[in-house]
C-alpha cells in the first residue's frame, strides 16, 4: 500500500491542536504538528505522538468481554448487548429506576460519538444517580457561567492573543496545553504577551512550569484563593476602578459584601503581602487589557464557587468581560449550548448527605456512599464509560470496596483498568484514529474561532464498533423495552442519526453557514476570525442583563469566616498534572512514561528538615480517608507547609490488565483525598488543601 499523510486533529486534551499522521502499509509511521492549523499552528505535545500507541497497544480491548469464575472470556456483541440491557432493566424493575448508577469519564468530551449519542442513550434509563468527572473538575466554572450568564457553558475565555494583563489562578497551562481555554500552543501566546510588554502574573501553592516563565508569581496557601480575589474586588472598589457596564445589576451588593476583605485581612490568611495585592489589583483595573484565569486549583476547593465567581466579577467590574484582550465569548460554527440544557442546580439531592445536582449530575464524592448504604433508592448497578474514578475521585480505596458489592456492572472502555476490573462486562471501542472528528466543545471554549472536520485516518475493523454505535444500540434496546409514544418514536430516531448528519445540520444551522461537505474540503481547519464583542445580546435569558448579586454566592461567604491564619503548622496536600500525563489513563504508552519518575510528593527542604526526612525518601501520607507510601523529592518550587501528589496515578491492583502503568504504579493521591470534603455550594470534590501528616514510611 502507498504512504499517505492524512490531516486530522488530537481529541486527548483540551488543546485539540491539529495533527499530520504518515501511514504506511496500514500502520502509523509518524505523527507531527499541522502548521495549516490555524487554531494550533503546528503545536503539539508528545500526547499526540502518543497517538500511535493507543491503536498499536496490546493491552486494549478489542472486542466485547464477560467476567466468570474463570477469568475474562469474550462474547460476541449482540450478546453483549443483550446481557447488559437484560440485567439493567432487571435490577430497575425491581428495585427502582434510580438502582442504576452511571458514572462519565472525562474522554466523553474528547469523542463526537459520545457527545452526540452518548446522552440520549443515559436518558433511557431515567436515573437520577448520574456522575461524572465535572464534580471533581470544572463544576464551579459551569456554576459561574450558569449564575451569570445564563447557561452553564456560556465560558468566558482569556482574549489572550491580545490581553496585556494576565492573572492566572491554580492554573498551571504549560502542562494542561490550556483547560476550559482551548489554546494550543500556550507557552508561545504567552511569550507573545510578554513580547508586546504585557505582564503575566501566576497565583499557586506551586511554582509550576507556568509560573516559572510568568513576570511574577506568588505563594498562596491552597484553599484561601476566595480570600485573595475578594480583597482584589474590594481594592478596586475602593480605589474607584470599578467600571461596570449598564447591562450589570447587583453592583452595591457586591460592594457591601466585600467590605470586610480588606487587603490586609487577606495576607493574613493567603500568605501574599497585603501591598502585592493593592499593586495587583490597581495593575489589573488600569491594564489597558486585562483577564483573570482560574482553574482546577480553584474550582476543587472548598470555595470553589465563589473562587469563580469572584473571577467573572473581577472581570466585570473593571470593564474587561467581553473586551478584546479581556474575556470573551466564542463564537462556534457549530453552538453546543444547543445542545445542552442551560443547567440547574439543587433539583434533587442525593439520598444519603442532601447534595445537590447540577445539571442533571449529582456530586462524585457521594457516588461510594451511594452504593454501600442500604435502603430505598440505593444504587446496585453502575454503567461507567470512559473513566477510572477508583483513581480519579475522592476516597478512592471505599470506591474500589463499593464497587465490588454491586449486582451487575458495565463499563464502555477500551481497557481493564482500576475501575473496570469490577465490571461484568466490558464493551470496548475503536481507538481515536479510527472515528470522525470534530470538536463540538472545545471549538465552545476556544482563543479563536476555527472548525475543523477530520475522517477517520485508519479504517475500523469490521468486527469493531465505534463509541456511538455501542450508546445507539445500547439505547435502541432500552428504548424497545417501553411502551409505545411519540418521544419512543423521537429517541429511535435521534439514536439512528449519524454523527455526521447531526454535526452536519449543526454547521447548516449555525452563525457562518457552513456544512460537513464545505470543511470536508478543508481538513486543515477554517478560520473565522479573532473573538468578537457579542453582549448583552448573546446573554440567555430574557432580561439580558447580568446579575452579581447571586443569594447563594453571598450567603456562603460568611463561611469564609473558618479560614484560619497561616501559622498553624499542619500541611495542606494539592495536586499536579503533567504534560506527559492524561489524568489516569495514558500512563500504558511506554514514550510518554520514560524518562525520569514524575510520581513523587513534592515537598519544601524547610518541611523535610522539620520532620527528619530526606530527599527520595519513603514517606507515609495520612489524612482522614487513608494514607498512601511513596518516594519524597525536596522541591523549592513548593510552598512551605504544602505537599504535591500528581493526579492519576496508583496502578497495578489485582486484576489491573494496564502492563507499562503496572511498573510504573506510583501512588493515588485520590486514597488520601476525602470524599467528606467539598464545597457546600456545588458539592465540588475539595482535592485541594486537604490536610495531611507526612512521616517515614
Amino acid at each position: 500500500m502507498a504512504t499517505t499523510v492524512r490531516r486530522t486533529s488530537c481529541n486527548l486534551c483540551e488543546a485539540i491542536c491539529g495533527v499530520l499522521v504518515t501511514v504506511d502499509d496500514g500502520r502509523v509511521t509518524d505523527i507531527r504538528g499541522d502548521e495549516s492549523d490555524p487554531l494550533s499552528r503546528g503545536h503539539i505535545c508528545p500526547k499526540a505522538v502518543a497517538l500511535r500507541d493507543l491503536q498499536e497497544d496490546p493491552d486494549r480491548l478489542t472486542t466485547p468481554v464477560r467476567r466468570t469464575a474463570d477469568g475474562w472470556q469474550e462474547i460476541g456483541w449482540d450478546a453483549a448487548y443483550e446481557l447488559v440491557v437484560g440485567k439493567l432493566t432487571e435490577i430497575q424493575r425491581e428495585h427502582g429506576r434510580n438502582s442504576v448508577g452511571v458514572y462519565l469519564g472525562n474522554p466523553n468530551v474528547h469523542s463526537l460519538g459520545a457527545l452526540t449519542h452518548l446522552p440520549t442513550m443515559i436518558r433511557q434509563l431515567r436515573t437520577r444517580n448520574r456522575f461524572s468527572a465535572t464534580s471533581i473538575d470544572q463544576l464551579p466554572h459551569m456554576l459561574a457561567s450558569y449564575l451569570l450568564y445564563g447557561h452553564q457553558l456560556m465560558v468566558a475565555v482569556p482574549d489572550i492573543d491580545r490581553t496585556s494583563y494576565l492573572l492566572m489562578l491554580g492554573a498551571n497551562p504549560l502542562a494542561s496545553n490550556g483547560s476550559m481555554m482551548t489554546a494550543p500552543g500556550f507557552g508561545r501566546r504567552l511569550k507573545d504577551v510578554r513580547q508586546r510588554d504585557g505582564r503575566v502574573v501566576v497565583i499557586d501553592p506551586r511554582r509550576t512550569e507556568t509560573a516559572a516563565i510568568a513576570d511574577e508569581h506568588h505563594f498562596v496557601r491552597p484553599g484561601t484563593d476566595a480570600a485573595f480575589l475578594l480583597a482584589l474586588i474590594h481594592q478596586v472598589i475602593a480605589d474607584g476602578h470599578a467600571r461596570p457596564a449598564s447591562y450589570v445589576d447587583g453592583f452595591a451588593a457586591v460592594k457591601a459584601a466585600v467590605e470586610p476583605w480588606t487587603s490586609d485581612r487577606a495576607a493574613a490568611v493567603t500568605g501574599i503581602d497585603a501591598d502585592v495585592i493593592r499593586r495587583i489589583a490597581t495593575e489589573f483595573a488600569t491594564a489597558d487589557r486585562a483577564a483573570c484565569y482560574g482553574r482546577v486549583g480553584v474550582s476543587t476547593q472548598q470555595f470553589g464557587a465563589i473562587c469563580q465567581w469572584a473571577i467573572q466579577v473581577l472581570n466585570i467590574i473593571t470593564g474587561n468581560l467581553d473586551r478584546p484582550g479581556g474575556t470573551m465569548f466564542p463564537r462556534p460554527a457549530v453552538n453546543a449550548l444547543l445542545g445542552l440544557g442551560r443547567g440547574h442546580l439543587g433539583l434533587w439531592k442525593s439520598r444519603v448527605r442532601g447534595l445537590p445536582e447540577f445539571g442533571g449530575e449529582l456530586p462524585v464524592s457521594t457516588m461510594a456512599e451511594e452504593i454501600l448504604t442500604p435502603g430505598d433508592g440505593r444504587i446496585r448497578a453502575m454503567v461507567t464509560v470512559a473513566g477510572n474514578p477508583v483513581l480519579s475521585t475522592p476516597s478512592g480505596r471505599r470506591l474500589d470496596e463499593a464497587l465490588d458489592t454491586l449486582d451487575f456492572m458495565v463499563s464502555v472502555d477500551p481497557y481493564i483498568n482500576e475501575t473496570t476490573r469490577h465490571a461484568d462486562v466490558i464493551l470496548p471501542p475503536a481507538p481515536p484514529l479510527e472515528r470522525d472528528h470534530y470538536d463540538v466543545i472545545f471549538h465552545q471554549l476556544a482563543v479563536r474561532n476555527t472548525a475543523r472536520w477530520n475522517d477517520a485516518v485508519l479504517p475500523k475493523p469490521p468486527e469493531a464498533r465505534h463509541d456511538w454505535e455501542i450508546f445507539r444500540d445500547l439505547g435502541l434496546a432500552l428504548v424497545r423495552r417501553t411502551p409505545w409514544s411519540r418521544r419512543k418514536v423521537e429517541m429511535m430516531a435521534r439514536l439512528r442519526m449519524s454523527p455526521r448528519r447531526i454535526v452536519d445540520l449543526g454547521l447548516r444551522i449555525g452563525p457562518y453557514r457552513l456544512s460537513l461537505r464545505k470543511l470536508r474540503k478543508s481538513p486543515g481547519g477554517v478560520d473565522l476570525g479573532p473573538l468578537q464583542p457579542a453582549l448583552p445580546g448573546a446573554l440567555r435569558g430574557k432580561s439580558k442583563r447580568i446579575d452579581l448579586a447571586q443569594p447563594m454566592i453571598l450567603d456562603d461567604l460568611p463561611r469564609l469566616e473558618s479560614l484560619v491564619a497561616l501559622d498553624d503548622g499542619g500541611l495542606l496536600l494539592i495536586g499536579r498534572r503533567h504534560l506527559r500525563n492524561n489524568n489516569s489513563w495514558m500512563h500504558n504508552s511506554a514514550r510518554l512514561v520514560k524518562g525520569r519518575p514524575r510520581h513523587q510528593l513534592l515537598m519544601n527542604p524547610a518541611d523535610l528538615a522539620e520532620r527528619d526526612l530526606k530527599d527520595g525518601q519513603l514517606v507515609r501520607v495520612a489524612s482522614v480517608a487513608g494514607s498512601v507510601s511513596v518516594e519524597v523529592a525536596a522541591s523549592n518550587d513548593m510552598m512551605p507547609g504544602v505537599v504535591s501528589l500528581p493526579h492519576g496515578f496508583g496502578h497495578g491492583r489485582e486484576g489491573v490488565r494496564l502492563t507499562v502503568a503496572s511498573q510504573v504504579a506510583g501512588a493515588s493521591a485520590n486514597d488520601v483525598t476525602d470524599a467528606g470534603l467539598t464545597d457546600t455550594v456545588a458539592g465540588t470534590a475539595a482535592v485541594n488543601g486537604v490536610p495531611v501528616t507526612v512521616t517515614a514510611g
